[in-house]
């Protein structure tokens, strides 16, 4: 049964979807459940750091079930999608009640859209496909280019726009990292298709192929739900990728990497990462939270991800660290004292 546990990530959609179907003020309901039921919970349990036995990892490693929960959010989260469009053009709904649908469908987006994606695009063959489909209704299908590409060999450098800098706000952080990651990603895509010796127009070019689709995927929302079904659409797309982008805040906050002697960064390891072993967040999150262990091996599936002493770990839950780092001055005082002094010496040399 206890495998079971990461059913519970199919809540938000599930909150969703409900507070969609009885419209009014439980439209926000997904927010609600999100940022404040899901964080007080938190607040009441406990941090597991054990890790699996060898043995018990391999067992874990080969049972199908795990992989399945992963693929269900598929349609879950086009499912969503598509009852979000048809609630919105096909009901008088007021304006608060359009915008409550429109940040519990970009929840969706984001936690079982592209979080999922990022999991499955660190593997093989037709998962990688089902995760970039996850990544297209938040328009951020560039994310596979620069995350596996760039991110993972730049983390915790101020090369890498997805890390967030000491005493940056996070308010800030969401413009330098949406567009550093893009201009990013088209960066590693040129690199790519010299390697290949490949023009621009290339069937290698995923980059192109990335706007293409998302042209075609907007395209087609508009010609069957018009003008409203994009404008909602488009919104909760953003969403969706702010809340990767709140994510990618707290899991690399202030932590950098030195130089070695001969200029070069040292390699990524576990303190590059901040972790959190509060069971509510990993559940939520497929175990993202264990974020130095996957930085470690990014192939490594979610279920047999290990806890790493070295770590630096975060007093809260990834969820109730997101609600923190919404207000900056709070988020400094709980955070600056955590961030080792050695990265703050490097921080303030760049």
């Amino acid at each position: 049964m206890k495998d079971l546990k990461y059913f519970c990530a199919y809540t938000i959609p599930i909150t969703a979807i409900l507070g969609i179907w009885l419209q009014g003020t439980y439209t926000y309901l997904t927010p609600l459940y999100s940022f404040g039921i899901i964080p007080i919970i938190e607040l009441f349990t406990e941090s597991k750091t054990n890790n699996l036995s060898e043995e018990h990892k391999e067992s874990k490693n080969k049972k199908k079930i795990f992989n399945w929960m992963l693929y269900l959010n598929l349609p879950l989260v086009y499912g969503v999608l598509f009852y979000t469009l048809y609630t919105v053009t096909n009901y008088s709904l007021a304006t608060y009640e359009i915008i409550g649908i429109i940040f519990s469908t970009g929840l969706v987006f984001g936690t079982n859209g592209i979080n999922v994606g990022h999991e499955l695009g660190h593997r093989q063959t037709f998962e990688r496909f089902m995760g970039k489909a996850l990544l297209l209704p938040s328009l951020y299908m560039h994310f596979y280019v620069e995350h596996n590409y760039g991110h993972h060999l730049k983390v915790a450098t101020k090369e890498d726009p997805a890390t967030a800098k000491y005493n940056q706000p996070i308010y800030i952080f969401w413009f330098t990292s949406t567009i550093g990651q893009y201009l990013s990603a088209w960066k590693i895509q040129r690199q790519l298709l010299k390697q290949h010796k490949s023009s621009f127009i290339s069937i290698k070019n995923d980059m192109l192929w990335y706007h293409v689709i998302t042209f075609l995927y907007l395209a087609m929302i508009t010609y069957f739900f018009g003008i409203l079904g994009l404008q909602v659409a488009v919104f909760s797309g953003i969403i969706g990728f702010l809340l990767l982008e709140t994510i990618n805040y707290i899991e690399h906050y202030g932590l950098a990497r030195a130089k070695t002697s001969s200029g070069r960064y040292e390699r990524v390891r576990e303190i590059h990462s901040w972790n959190s072993n509060h069971a509510i967040g990993r559940i939520m999150l497929y175990e993202l939270t264990r974020h130095s262990d996957h930085h470690h091996r990014a192939s490594k599936k979610y279920q047999i991800l290990d806890h790493h002493d070295q770590s630096p770990q975060l007093p809260f839950g990834y969820p109730t660290s997101m609600v923190i780092s919404l207000v900056p001055p709070l988020w400094f005082k709980i955070m600056n004292k955590r961030v080792p002094d050695q990265m703050k010496k490097i921080a303030k040399s760049l």
